[in-house]
């Protein structure tokens, strides 16, 4: 069939100036499809590829002008509307092109096509690199004709690189199957006219409703709801990590998302909050505030998909710079720039959850759903149905807490707080009037009512209710009361630490150490913290842990040390509290010493008897030890998952009965030759079974530091290690011990001694992946090495974790036989990014010789990074160095590496040219490695 020019540019709609906010000139547009059909035939190859060229220019066109205003003006709903309203000019364009590619010859009833967006798309908004979901709705069955355009448009969409959804159904088969699938669904209830026929879409909208929609809201509310429960237990149960993933994590887009699906579905009109205002289930200024987390949220995410050219959705530590800079924030005096946009981020995100809140138990109230459900933020609450029961100005009905009146508040401010202590002492949760007045009424929460005794009286019953104690914080944070009523922990709502380490936001991390607090108080951690456990029966006064816990962060962000600043803070609110003189000074001197017993036990030498005296002077006292170690435990556990392990505590109760006995006056007062002579009685005593002659010979293998650094189960085993190597002439000797309850792998050498056996030992650990956390280097008195590292467990079955352990030793031993390069097997697992990368941090190299007594200490922080370990004990080496001992710690991107060394003749190091010299060595080292890394990644 033969069309000419004019009839070819009459049959096509390039009609692109009735889209309104276009991003890219209309005649634009009109020109990549006008220039195929002045070639002639559409249907010629050439024109289909000379048609691709030419949208691939404009789709980078119009994408480019969308970043670059997205860059002036921050509107993310816009972009994310002009995007897709660009994607409905191309789409429309192209059904109509592929109607001339394929003409119909004879057109029928049958020959008719609606081409509809659906999902995310069907709401009229796009992310950069969305998929772009489309429905191809037949009348009744689909024919060569309609199947040829679909194809068509979806090959020139793929081929533009695009991921495309896409169905292809008749109005019953779409009918049917939103009835069995609930994700089909959803789409179709977003379903959004594009092109084709009109009445077709008109009818599929008729018919769901009717069929699908009618009488089916509890159903689609209770599954939209258990779809965002499975939905945060696999992204994360909190809004507050520090890499949120914007679109599915808990406060994001499709938390906001889901209240479209409920306004929509339910009472049938058009998406948005505006639905929701119309149901009575939000108010106009609630609405206001969806808009406004919504344009923030998208505004995010297209920067994200920008920035990394995909659908990138998780907001990690090596984009938030750059997004950062991109949204125009800047850096205030202790807080990056990246911390401010966070801190915002997060208060967006706290938003967010307080609207699904009010929006969900507005639901619940009205029996909206098959059963009434306690808030998410309840949920680990007591429910029990029953009567209405007054409690002063409140009353509790169905296990809601409601006011009496609107009045409630405003008569007396004190209610502001009392409404929690009630909450805590009955297990209740919040009506969402209740929650909407609370919010409303902050402003009530002044001077006067921060000085109020008994407002402090109730906030401090409320602090230590026991497990109530989190789930009522955190309530309290995110309705206001909380920093409200105490200015210093408003400062730090929402704050984040751009750092790996810290999972959580600052007001986040306060809360659950204080329910970590809650639980070891309630015994449930008795076979975790057995040690903790008892202490807890036996500490009087509780209030001054629930206190610190609540504290000991609440100074971050300054520019002044915030353990420091924190203890000061402490001194200021304790009284404020109704604390005693003293309680507040312990409160405040465990703030300020709340990092100290964890860097003592992860980076000192417990065995060294001049780091637990130094401790020691700082404690003082057994009930302040006591105290310290219950705060430490709940300050780790609290970091995320994953940062506590039986290894920390492990040291951290080594510490403590090393420390005990110095201030119960204990072993401090034994000599240093008599404590030799013990250790070596008590090893022969155990090896009692063994020839005399042979146990004899075992004693005189150590020297004394093997006596007063080892324990005696750990001598028993070398013992027996050493035993089984036979006269000493094998060149290599290895043994591995699992320990479960640490979870951590010992692997232990024997073999002649080797100036670089540990940065070889280093080495091969950073080659298979594993991570060292502490090392114990003894030379025999036979000049051999009998060198202990301890790595962290990285398999659950004791076999597979045994095999990687031997794995480890064998590389060992072919290293040390100089089988294998190890710095080429390094160069392999460092190329690629990192997530180190994104950050940087100033080598610190300390060098001390008074925290042994015995050995210099070597302390290098630095920004971590793979065979960081290795090199820096290969520069010591070099530097004639001989080390005692090395405690590896980690925290997130940051590690903090302490070396006990002594020179070659056993001495410290005292020559201040000699110290420059190893300091300027390691910091090059350092640095230099650093740089490499960076042009490898640039490359």
């Amino acid at each position: 069939m033969s069309v000419t020019e004019t009839e070819l540019r009459s049959a096509i709609d390039l009609d692109f100036s009735r889209y309104a906010d276009l991003p890219i000139d209309p005649a634009r547009l009109a020109e990549v499809f006008g220039a195929p059909i002045v070639e002639g035939d559409p249907a010629r190859p050439e024109a289909r590829t000379q048609l691709l060229t030419g949208l691939k220019a404009a789709l980078g066109e119009a994408r480019a002008k969308v970043r670059e205003d997205l860059e002036a003006d921050g509107k993310g709903v816009r972009a994310a509307q002009r995007l897709s309203t660009f994607f409905d000019a191309m789409i429309v364009a192209l059904v109509d092109f592929g109607g001339l590619v394929y003409p119909a010859s004879n057109p029928s009833s049958a020959e008719r096509l609606t081409v509809a967006a659906v999902g995310g798309y069907g709401r009229g908004t796009l992310a950069p690199g969305s998929d772009i979901d489309l429905l191809f709705l037949f009348p009744y069955k689909s024919t060569a004709w309609s199947e040829s355009v679909t194809e068509f448009v979806l090959y020139m969409l793929w081929d533009l690189g695009l991921k495309v959804g896409h169905g292809t159904r008749t109005v019953t088969e779409s009918i049917r199957m939103a009835r069995q699938d609930m994700t089909v669904r959803t789409a179709l209830l977003e379903a959004r006219f594009l092109c084709g026929e009109d009445s077709l879409f008109k009818d599929l909208q008729e018919r769901f409703n009717k069929e699908v929609v009618a009488g089916t809201a509890p159903e689609f509310i209770a599954s939209k709801l258990a779809e965002r429960d499975s939905r945060h237990a696999r992204i994360g149960t909190s809004r507050y990590l520090v890499e949120p993933h914007v679109k599915e994590g808990k406060g994001g887009q499709r938390d906001l998302q889901t209240l479209y699906w409920i306004g929509k579905y339910v009472y049938q009109t058009h998406a948005g909050g505006e639905a929701l205002v119309e149901a009575g289930l939000l108010s106009r200024a609630e609405n206001r505030l969806f808009r406004k987390c919504d344009d923030f949220l998208w505004a995010v995410r297209c920067h994200l998909h920008f920035i990394t050219g995909r659908a990138e959705e998780r907001l990690s530590f090596d984009l938030q710079p750059e997004l950062a800079r991109r949204l125009g924030y800047t850096r205030h005096p202790g807080l990056k720039a990246v911390e401010r946009f966070m801190k915002h981020y997060f208060l967006v995100a706290k938003d967010v959850g307080d609207l699904t809140r009010i929006v969900c138990a507005a639901l619940e109230e009205r029996q909206q759903k098959k059963e009434a459900r306690l808030n998410r933020l309840l949920r680990t609450f007591k429910v029990r149905r029953q009567e209405a029961a007054f409690l002063g100005d409140f009353y509790v009905e169905n296990n809601r807490l409601r006011e009496r009146d609107e009045g409630v508040f405003t008569r007396d401010p004190v209610n502001l707080i009392r409404v929690f202590q009630y909450a805590a002492e009955g297990s209740h949760a919040f009506h969402p009037d209740t929650v909407r007045l609370i919010t409303k009424s902050l402003r009530l929460i002044g001077p006067d009512l921060q000085k109020d005794p008994e407002a402090n009286r109730l906030f401090l019953s409320i602090l230590c209710s026991g497990e109530n104690t989190e789930v009522v914080l955190r309530q309290m944070n995110e309705t206001g009361v909380l920093g409200k009523f105490l200015p210093e922990f408003g400062r730090i709502v929402a704050m984040m630490q751009f750092n790996m380490y810290h999972h959580f936001t600052v007001d986040e991390h306060l809360i659950r150490t204080i329910g970590t607090l809650a639980t070891l108080e309630s015994g449930r951690l008795s076979e975790d913290l057995p040690l903790c456990t008892d202490f807890m029966s036996e500490i009087p006064d509780k209030t001054v842990l629930y206190v610190a816990l609540l504290l000991h962060d609440i100074a971050k962000g300054r520019v002044e040390d915030h353990s420091i600043a924190g203890a000061r803070i402490a001194r200021k609110v304790g009284p404020r509290l109704g604390l005693t003189a003293q309680q507040t000074e312990t409160v405040a001197w465990l703030v300020e010493q709340h990092l100290t017993m964890s860097m003592t036990a992860q980076s000192r030498d417990l065995a060294d008897r001049r780091t637990i005296m130094d401790f020691a002077k700082v404690v003082q006292t057994t009930e302040r030890l006591k105290l310290l170690l219950i705060v430490t435990v709940c300050d780790i556990r609290a970091v995320g998952p994953g940062v506590w392990n039986g290894w920390k505590g492990q040291l951290l109760r080594t510490l403590y009965n090393e420390t005990e006995l110095i201030l119960t006056g204990g072993h401090s007062k034994i000599a240093r030759n008599e404590r030799i002579a013990r250790a070596r009685a008590e090893l022969s005593a155990r090896l009692s079974d063994w020839p005399q002659e042979e146990r004899e010979s075992l004693l005189e293998l150590h020297y004394p530091a093997y006596w007063l650094r080892t324990a005696l189960e750990d001598q028993v085993r070398h013992a027996e290690f050493i035993r089984r190597t036979g006269d000493g002439t094998r060149p290599f000797a290895h043994e591995v011990t699992v320990r479960d309850f640490e979870a951590v792998t010992e692997i232990s050498i024997l073999t002649p001694d080797h100036p670089r056996l540990l940065a070889l030992m280093a080495g091969a650990c950073s080659a298979t992946g594993a991570n060292i956390v502490d090392a114990q280097i003894f030379t025999t008195t036979d000049g051999r090495a009998l060198d202990t590292i301890v790595v962290s467990r990285a398999f659950e079955a004791d076999a597979d974790e045994r095999r990687r352990a031997e794995r480890v030793a064998a590389l060992i031993e072919q290293a040390l036989a100089g089988h294998v390069h190890l710095p080429d097997m390094l160069a392999k697992r460092r190329e690629g990014p990192a997530k180190q990368d994104a950050f940087t941090i100033e080598p610190d190299v300390k060098i001390d010789n008074s925290l042994s007594d015995r050995f210099t200490v070597i302390e290098i922080a630095c920004l971590d990074r793979i065979g960081l370990l290795y090199d820096l004990t290969r520069v010591i080496a070099d530097l004639s160095l001989d080390i005692a001992s090395a405690h590896i710690a980690t925290f997130g991107e940051r590690a903090v590496d302490t070396f006990y060394v002594t020179d070659l003749l056993g001495q410290k190091i005292t020559a201040q040219a000699r110290q420059k010299r190893i300091r300027r060595e390691l910091v090059a080292i350092i640095e230099g490695a650093a740089a490499d890394a960076a042009a490898l990644a640039a490359s």
